[in-house]
């Protein structure tokens, strides 16, 4: 496997997040209570999963090594993919600060909740269709096999070490729970 192919298998994860967001939103828009657990469920997946894990690796192995094979950060796609990530961080954020107005009751701020919720989902969904068909190509087109195989090892270190073991699968389970309650007949 390339280290390319892990960071797509992690986009479909996320992919999936994104729909049952939307969906959630969709629910709460149409004056639906949500579990407020929920809520706080799907945030610690994108915190963890899609930022600390995913981005991290893009961020901490990938991009880097893009740069030392003369991938230029400023002014190139990487660059933009970084300015991504800050923003969708933005985005979970209020999310997050929408979310525990509503556990408390606020149900005003379901709607900062969807609003945010909509742009991180309309922004992430285009940033995984540009890495996965520009940048990821570009990464493996110019990182060596000997490369590649250090980034694969440094994967697993930072699932290891930085998420946790049993983290991943962990997630994999809530998204299936979620899938269940949010996308009946999918």
């Amino acid at each position: 496997m390339k280290p390319t192919e892990n960071l797509k298998n992690e986009h479909q994860a996320i992919k999936l997040m994104l729909t049952i967001l939307e969906e959630v939103g969709k629910k709460i828009e149409s004056g639906k209570e949500i579990d407020p657990e929920h809520l706080e469920k799907i945030l610690d997946f994108i915190r963890v999963f899609a930022d600390k894990c995913h981005h991290g690796k893009e961020e901490d192995l990938l991009f880097p090594a893009m740069e030392e094979a003369g991938i230029p950060r400023e002014g190139g796609p990487i660059g933009v993919m970084l300015m991504e990530h800050t923003m969708g961080r933005d985005f979970v954020k209020a999310m997050g600060e929408a979310a525990r107005k509503y556990e408390k009751g606020d149900r005003k701020a379901s709607s900062q909740f969807v609003e945010n919720a909509r742009k991180y989902t309309s922004l992430l969904s285009q940033h995984i269709d540009k890495e996965d068909n520009i940048l990821y190509p570009m990464a493996e087109r110019r990182l060596s096999e000997e490369k590649q195989g250090e980034l694969l090892r440094d994967f697993d270190r930072i699932e290891r070490e930085i998420i946790g073991p049993g983290k991943h699968e962990e997630f994999h389970r809530l998204l299936e729970l979620l899938k269940k309650i949010y996308l009946k007949g999918s």
